[in-house]
């Protein structure tokens, strides 16, 4: 059996790795195309070499643009590469532009595709993740769930219920297999960090294009940085939004983009986390530190009602949350948090085979 998995950004390369590796022990021939959707060594490159993820077989290099540019490009792309590799299965993950668009090439060409992480749902259309996650999930024809409550989605949306397994969460397998590599990292150190900082990621549109709400984040970063260290890795494209809406916060560190390891290195130390990042959500539940997301709506309702995340609507709330946040002293992962989540994909895709 023969998969083509497709990655090209961040979040896709702790979820690729796990069933990489699980598709290899079962030996079967695997080929990655990488469509660099993300380009730069901080939020690409590096997550290979940290993750063990061979080097991809194709490289794409569409880089950045419009969605709708970005996603023709990675489609163009994709193409000839899946008629010449002809695959059993191509294997897509996540919510990005390029489980888009090569949803739809698969589709098209007729070959097999399976989408790990499917079923997950913001059910805000607002947001570009979840037209790719909606349109993904119509076009696979196995949909992998990280939770019980995906299935649910995908069945109240009229999916079959053959096409639907439950496998748990292969980002965790990622975590778990990564912690205690991460935890011999030197970046608390090196950032000034201690076990009162909080950790901050902020990349969606809704908070980062929108002007004044990001003022509104940046004052109350702001204020619980007069209570205790902040420290904000900051993605190139919010450092250019800060720059462009004129963004000042006093008080709170803000550094480059950290590498894999670093980061889950400064998430397993911090005393809280705010972010808009579903994949932090799940990392931090995972870890047991407590997660206030600048969002009104979550994805991965799993980590608000099983693990350590809360919606903070309103950033002027967020200094409230963050001063009253507890950690658990026993982290209390979902169920499928155990590992072993890319075993089961594989196997689910060998059964299909």
């Amino acid at each position: 059996m023969k998969l083509l998995h497709v990655a090209g950004a961040r979040p896709n390369f702790p979820k690729l790795a796990p069933v990489h590796r699980a598709a290899a022990a079962r030996g079967l021939e695997q080929i990655i195309v990488h469509t660099g959707q993300h380009y730069d060594d901080a939020l690409s490159a590096s997550f290979l070499r940290e993750l063990e993820i061979p080097e991809p077989d194709v490289n794409l290099g569409v880089g950045s643009g419009s969605h709708a540019q970005q996603t023709a490009r990675v489609m163009t792309g994709l193409e000839p590469v899946m008629v010449e590799a002809a695959p059993d299965w191509v294997v897509v993950y996540g919510d990005v532009n390029s489980t888009l668009a090569a949803a739809v090439v698969a589709s098209k060409l007729g070959i097999r595709l399976a989408h790990v992480e499917a079923g997950l749902r913001s059910h805000d259309r607002s947001m570009p993740e979840e037209i790719n996650r909606l349109v993904t999930d119509r076009l696979a024809n196995l949909l992998l769930t990280p939770s019980r409550d995906a299935g649910e989605e995908l069945r109240r949306e009229g999916e079959p219920d053959d096409e639907i397994v439950f496998v748990g969460n292969v980002m965790i397998d990622s975590l778990m297999a990564a912690r205690d590599k991460a935890m011999r990292e030197d970046v608390g150190a090196r950032v000034g960090m201690n076990s009162q900082t909080v950790v901050v990621t902020l990349h969606r549109p809704s908070n980062v294009d929108d002007g004044p709400r990001l003022h509104r984040i940046a004052r109350a970063l702001s204020e619980i940085a007069r209570e205790r260290p902040v420290l904000f890795p900051a993605h190139p494209r919010t450092r250019a939004r800060l720059q462009s809406f004129s963004v000042d916060m006093p008080g709170v560190q803000i550094i480059e983009p950290l590498r894999y390891l670093e980061m889950v290195a400064v998430t397993h130390q911090a005393y809280a986390v705010v972010t808009d990042s579903g994949g932090v959500q799940e990392e931090s539940t995972a870890l047991g530190v407590p997660c206030f997301t600048i969002r009104p709506n979550t994805e991965r309702p799993v980590t608000v009602t099983e693990g350590t995340n809360t919606l903070v609507p309103d950033p002027d709330d967020l200094p409230g949350h963050v001063r009253r946040a507890t950690r658990p002293d026993t982290p209390r992962r979902p169920e499928g948090w155990d590992g072993r989540a890319a075993e089961r994909v594989v196997e689910a895709l060998v059964h299909r085979g």
